[in-house]
């Protein structure tokens, strides 16, 4: 399908639709579709996406500003009809052999109402294009432009529910808004919200990219981190023990344990193998990470730092450590912490841990990871933002179907 996105302005342009518009082209495009962007300004920012400026479609061209000084008075100028002329053939010469055209904005806000006109009169053509309506703002139900709209013609068309075209809204409030302008029913507009691009918000490098999903790690709940090397003074089968007693509460708990072997003991092969045999008595595949099993070689600081972005809480049973340079770590990166009750590792955390003993019941520690993680806010949104605002996420249950289906 070749799919038009049309915006006033597309990046490296900055704003929240500008971003907006970026990652749909960029899923869209991944999808097999064939996708452009049209506006008034921008560049083309990804090889695969053709950028096609059209200046009129800038709100702020001069010939624009110029109209909307006149129609922000309540006028109608002379040469708001020309114009729109203007865009009509413009868009009717670009758009030839477009499936689609999703226009942002450009029909619920005042700021190129030449340009609303003339996707007005495009839609009332004999077998024009699927238009999607994708609104981010609303003029008529915002009051701080309440002065420059009024009855009639051309402002009315932001209030009009356009026949033929697809409705969609970034949030149940728009919908709320937009179908009490309309006068339709809410089951007949689409919510589908913005979302995150997360490995870039992360900061996740091209290998840690590789490593999170490949082990889908950003489907855990919680997500256990114990940066450590593999050696028994670290008691990772604790940790092990700790996510098969979280099972019934958190079934979606991984752990990624991120270090390799400890060099320097040749006893750590045999301890290696039993902890892949206690990891697989506890049905743990698939959910507790050795990753020196999927990255050979040294991992770089910065993909363990990536981890730590990504993580919801520091394990660390250790049995006995030097000084515990992981807790410094982990406040940095904002996480709870956990771990045995030692005193290098007291000695740095103070009361900002929850502690146990490194033979303590897993089934306790389970309990003590359950009952901080339960009363925190800042976890719990983490969770929900990543069920439910990931770009690929929101792709795949909400912007694939309604292209499908339009």
């Amino acid at each position: 399908m070749k799919v038009d996105l049309l915006h006033y302005s597309a990046p490296p342009i900055v704003g929240g639709v500008e971003s907006v518009i970026s990652h749909h082209a960029s899923l869209m495009s991944k999808a097999g579709h064939r996708v452009r962007i049209l506006a008034g300004r921008g560049l083309q920012t990804d090889p695969r996406i053709p950028f096609i400026q059209i200046p009129l479609l800038d709100s702020i061209n001069p010939e624009i500003l110029s109209i909307k000084a006149e129609l922000d008075k309540g006028n109608l100028p002379p040469a708001f009809a020309e114009i729109v002329h203007r865009l009509s053939q413009c868009l009717e010469e670009t758009i030839t052999d477009t499936d689609c055209l999703i226009a942002h904005n450009v029909c619920s806000l005042h700021k190129n109402l030449a340009l609303t006109a003339a996707l007005w009169q495009l839609a009332n053509q004999p077998s024009p294009p699927r238009l999607i309506l994708w609104h981010h703002d609303l003029a008529w139900t915002t009051p701080r432009y309440s002065a420059e709209l009024h009855p009639g013609y051309p402002w009315d068309l932001l209030r009009t529910d356009w026949p033929g075209a697809v409705q969609v809204v970034v949030s149940e409030l728009r919908r709320r808004e937009l179908a009490e302008l309309l006068g339709i029913p809410d089951r007949r507009i689409r919510a589908v919200p913005n979302g995150v691009d997360a490995h870039r918000f992360l900061g996740l490098g091209e290998q840690t990219r590789r490593i999170v999903d490949r082990l889908d790690l950003f489907s855990a709940e919680p997500l256990l981190l114990l940066p450590v090397r593999i050696t028994p003074r670290k008691n990772i089968e604790l940790a092990l023990r700790v996510l098969a007693a979280l099972s019934d509460h958190y079934p979606r708990s991984m752990l990624v344990v991120t270090g390799p072997l400890g060099p320097h003991n040749p006893n750590n092969e045999q301890y290696f193998d039993c902890l892949r045999a206690l990891r697989k008595d506890l049905n743990l595949e698939g959910r507790a990470f050795f990753l020196t099993e999927v990255s050979s070689g040294y991992l770089p600081d910065d993909v363990v730092a990536g981890i730590y972005r990504l993580a919801d809480a520091l394990f660390l049973p250790s049995r006995e450590e030097g000084f515990g340079i992981p807790v410094l770590e982990a406040a940095l990166a904002g996480l709870p912490l956990f771990c045995t009750d030692i005193q290098p590792l007291r000695s740095l955390a103070g009361e900002h841990a929850v502690y146990f003993s490194p033979d303590a019941s897993p089934e306790r520690v389970a309990a003590q990871v359950v009952e901080r993680l339960a009363n925190d806010p800042i976890f719990s949104m983490r969770v929900h933002v990543r069920k439910n605002y990931f770009w690929e996420q929101i792709y795949r249950r909400s912007i694939a179907p309604l292209l499908e289906n339009t």
